[in-house]
């Protein structure tokens, strides 16, 4: 089935890289394959899936095959003995941070590989993960075009309060200030809310991108003006493994009274709270709904605290609510937190309907709900093979 033009993307995510490859038509990009490369199970594997989710090719490497390279070069492979040989254009990838350079999508040339590496202090976690890629698929095709689109650039136009931190101005001139992230998933459904729901693009709007990363992001006319996570994806929620916001006084007080490290603290952040720091059981929002132990309910009791109480701070910089969309993993399937998020809402006039959230449609407002609400699964890859598109045209 040889396609003339196509573009493959990348989203790196902690420990595992989601990838699709689709088709540049005339208008929307459509999706040939998509599949994940986990470069950290026992067996290192690579599962490609059609649109359908009928496999298409599965391949598994030794455990002591830890050269990720050869999974791309399998990627690569695949899809020139399916797809033709040359059909690739391009490659998008997911970057997490775009610091205050980079609005838009841009070539990955070595300069902005080099000033993107620069940013890794405000992404340890993320940024390496996601710039990786770039220098292997570089080794195995050094002529095919690779573009970086960031989660940061949606929340670019943040402007003072929202952008500040209360600290000195000097440290702001140094680029430190609130950057947001998950842009590329509220992009993607800002525009489908705005195609579903015409009458509500320019209203008052929150979207609540729930997973193991979760962040908000409030919306007026489709653009953002305001959002929980800040100079790293570490602030606002709770998270699968990260805190969310914390007194810096508790911090402070681990270093200095318990003599962390700088690494153990960074560790501790990133890899030991949230859910799973809280619940001493997991960080998997369903393992934690199905377990009996009464520190799992309490960590889904803080986890829904928090976001409920990080929509009224939303909301507070709209001026109010007129729509709420859940969208992530936990905000497209987990529908008890949906309907407890709502519940601690019903102040703001957030009605759910049960019987609609019950099966997940996409609209589940109740009657009577001053606020429209729902449900839209997101689509990172998709979002940047448009980006991809149209930077080639």
């Amino acid at each position: 089935m040889p396609t003339s033009d196509a573009v493959l993307v990348l989203n790196a995510g902690s420990s595992s890289i989601k990838f699709g490859l689709f088709e540049i038509g005339a208008s929307e990009p459509a999706l040939l394959c998509k599949g994940l490369l986990d470069e950290h199970a026992a067996k290192p594997r690579l599962v490609a899936k059609g649109p359908s989710g009928e496999t298409l090719f599965e391949k598994q490497r030794e455990a002591s095959d830890t050269d990720g390279g050869h999974l791309f070069a399998d990627v690569l492979g695949f899809i020139e003995d399916r797809f033709g040989e040359g059909c690739l254009r391009a490659m998008g990838h997911r970057i997490v941070h775009g610091g205050p350079d980079y609005s838009g999508p841009v070539a990955l040339t070595d300069d902005v590989y080099g000033k993107l590496e620069a940013l890794t202090p405000l992404a340890p976690l993320h940024q390496p993960r996601c710039l990786a890629p770039v220098r292997t698929i570089r080794a195995l095709r050094p002529s095919l075009t690779q573009i970086a689109c960031f989660d940061t650039a949606f929340h670019h136009g943040l402007s003072p309060p929202a952008s500040r931190f209360a600290i000195p101005g000097r440290y702001e001139a140094r680029g430190l200030r609130r950057y947001g992230f998950h842009g590329l998933s509220f992009e993607y459904v800002a525009g489908r809310l705005a195609r579903i729901a015409p009458e509500l693009a320019a209203k008052r709007t929150v979207i609540a991108h729930l997973g193991n990363g979760a962040s908000l992001c409030a919306l007026h006319d489709g653009r953002s003006v305001d959002t929980t996570m800040g100079l790293t994806p570490l602030d606002g929620l709770v998270m699968g493994t990260r805190c969310g916001t914390i007194d810096p006084g508790v911090l402070l007080y681990l270093l200095q009274h318990e003599k962390m490290s700088v690494e153990d603290l960074q560790h501790l952040l990133y890899h030991e709270s949230g859910l799973l720091g809280v619940s001493g059981v997991s960080a998997d929002m369903r393992t934690l709904l199905a377990s009996s132990e009464p520190a799992a309910r309490e960590a889904v009791d803080l986890f829904v605290f928090r976001a409920a109480q990080e929509v009224a701070v939303m909301a507070n910089t709209l001026g109010g609510l007129d729509c709420l969309v859940f969208t992530g993993g936990i905000g497209e399937h987990a529908k008890e937190i949906r309907s407890a998020i709502g519940a601690r809402l019903a102040w703001l006039g957030v009605r759910i309907d049960a019987a609609a959230n019950d099966v997940g449609r996409e609209r589940i407002s109740g009657g009577g709900s001053a606020v429209e609400v729902f449900v839209i699964p997101t689509n990172e890859e998709l979002m940047i093979a448009r980006h991809c598109v149209a930077m080639l045209r």
